[in-house]
């Protein structure tokens, strides 16, 4: 059977979703760094760079969330999968910007403005790779904004083309990162742009689920 190391406050939650949108049976097995789960020689043996998620499926085993949600769509996807080598070719685009252009200022301001226990252990990790600081916060929402502002005008005008194709599994592996905006907005307008890319999110999983 499948089994899935990591937490559902990690990225390890990109891989949890799209299992359940597959239908998978799988075992969750919850390794946290915060109580040395990561650094267990058991996890190690499983990804040796102690990083969540990892899966092992019957004795193969794979890191990064994005290379792992890939390999389930494919091996698993059906309808969600790729059906040529331009539609892969379109789901590699947007996973790969998803993660080069989005995932650092949006992790930015997450964990500037992310409340956590004073005096916490959780609270010391965080802090000491993410001291608080206005300017880098308001650095990351003004580098959000042109990749948002792309996002909402590509779906704008492929929207279509996007419901109908096999475009929802670029859709869960991107969204996995954007599901975080809705939760940093009030620093400016630049966070609600995507709100195409929310309405396509919506009629695509209606569809899938009919």
């Amino acid at each position: 059977m499948l089994k899935i190391y990591g937490t559902p406050g990690s990225r390890a939650a990109r891989t949890l979703w799209i299992c359940r949108e597959l239908g998978l049976q799988y075992e969750h097995i919850p390794t946290h760094f915060a109580d040395g789960g990561t650094k267990a020689p058991e996890f190690l043996a499983i990804n040796p760079a102690g990083r969540v998620p990892a899966i092992d499926d019957d004795g193969f085993r794979l890191a990064e969330s994005m290379a792992i949600n890939i390999y389930l769509a494919k091996k698993h996807g059906g309808e969600l999968a790729p059906k040529s080598l331009e539609d892969e070719a379109r789901m590699l685009q947007w996973t790969f910007w998803a993660m080069t252009e989005v995932e650092k200022p949006l992790l930015t301001v997450l964990m500037q403005r992310l409340e956590l226990p004073p005096g916490s252990e959780i609270e010391k990790y965080f802090r000491e790779r993410s001291p608080k600081d206005a300017a880098a916060e308001q650095a990351a929402l003004t580098t959000l904004e042109h990749p948002m502002s792309v996002l909402n005008g590509h779906v704008q005008i492929h929207r279509q083309w996007m419901v109908r194709s096999y475009a929802i599994t670029t859709t869960f592996v991107t969204t996995r990162v954007l599901t975080a905006i809705p939760s940093i907005g009030g620093g400016g307008e630049a966070i609600y742009v995507p709100a195409q890319w929310s309405l396509l999110v919506a009629t695509i999983v209606l569809a899938s689920s009919v």
